[in-house]
């Protein structure tokens, strides 16, 4: 199980550092609803990761069982496929940056934050992790490192626990820390927000550069 944690370790982080939940989760509890829309879009961020990993991980039980020592063809061109992928998402996040003295470009939804509600906050949240094309291929990537390993049922739902906990970190902490501590995080999560939002394509297209090539690597390795 230790081997499978380390696989996808990678994955979770990509999922954590990913700017764009991080800055929704800010703008939501520097919002004047902030307790009621930021727990709810916690609760979608969690259920998004679990329900997206878990769908990949049961797709992946799918592929016919072989010896440990012998290749894997299905599984690293599933690999490769999903490394190449992230590179292209890569290329495009990168291509997206903001030239110097440009502001940095933010989704429309952002704008609307001060209005939404608990069950509108849950639902972005979910979309963002599940649908998001690129955690999805995070998560994609992880459950088909978990569902098609050796380990056990339990030992899988315990990974994927992990995992869920690793990617969902970065919204969890803000969240809770928030709840605990309000004003003395509001200036912090102002300042971490403009930093984000500048800095955005240019921390998702080097990590998504870093994943892409690591499970191209895995995926030339499984033949």
């Amino acid at each position: 199980m230790g081997s499978v944690i380390g696989e996808i370790l990678p994955q979770a982080l990509g999922i954590a550092i990913s700017p764009i939940p991080i800055i929704a989760a800010i703008l939501m509890l520097l919002s004047p609803r902030a307790r009621v829309t930021s727990v709810g879009f916690l609760v979608g961020w969690v259920v998004g990761i679990v329900v997206a990993v878990t769908v990949f991980t049961l797709l992946s039980g799918l592929i016919p069982p072989s010896d440990p020592n012998a290749s894997k063809p299905i599984t690293g061109v599933i690999q490769i496929l999903l490394g190449a992928l992230l590179l292209l998402v890569a290329v495009r996040q990168w291509r997206s940056r903001p030239r110097p003295g440009e502001e940095p470009k933010m989704p429309g939804w952002m704008q609307a934050i001060d209005k939404i509600t608990f069950v509108r906050a849950a639902g972005l949240a979910f979309i963002l992790a599940a649908v998001n094309p690129k955690n999805l291929l995070m998560a994609a990537s992880a459950g088909v490192t978990i569902g098609s390993s050796t380990i056990g049922i339990l030992e899988q739902i315990v990974v994927i626990a992990i995992f869920t906990v690793l990617a969902a970190c970065t919204v969890l902490i803000p969240v809770v820390g928030y709840l605990l501590a309000a004003d003395k995080l509001r200036g912090p999560l102002e300042s971490l927000h403009q930093w984000l939002a500048k800095e955005n394509p240019v921390i998702m297209a080097v990590l998504l550069l870093v994943i892409g090539v690591v499970l191209i690597g895995k995926g030339i390795a499984a033949f």
